[in-house]
């Protein structure tokens, strides 16, 4: 039984084909090399990957609501939820006992 890897094997070119390839790729106008700058603002891919962080946080949370509330907020189209939140913000905001400054 033969056990194979699953790993990617990278080649790497050798010394005088590297050569080639970065003379070309200076030769070429629309292959401009990157700056300082640039490079330094190159993050690893796995760090860029998902969703931005959203500036207010959210909490996920499991709730039940009655058939008519999601019904109604579901027919207003794309975006129902972030509604949602907007109409249960406001009633906090109305509701909430004033908190004194401490």
């Amino acid at each position: 039984m033969s056990k194979t890897s699953s790993k990617r094997v990278i080649l790497m070119p050798s010394v005088k084909n590297n050569a080639k390839i970065v003379a070309a790729a200076k030769a070429d106008p629309d292959a401009k090399p990157m700056t300082k700058a640039q490079l330094d603002a190159l993050v690893p891919i796995r760090a860029a990957r998902g969703r931005p962080r959203a500036e207010n946080k959210k909490l996920l949370l499991s709730v039940r609501y009655s058939v008519e509330v999601v019904e109604y907020f579901r027919s207003t189209g794309e975006g129902w939820q972030a509604r949602m939140d907007s109409v249960l913000r406001q009633y906090v905001s109305k509701h909430a006992p004033n908190q004194s400054p401490t």
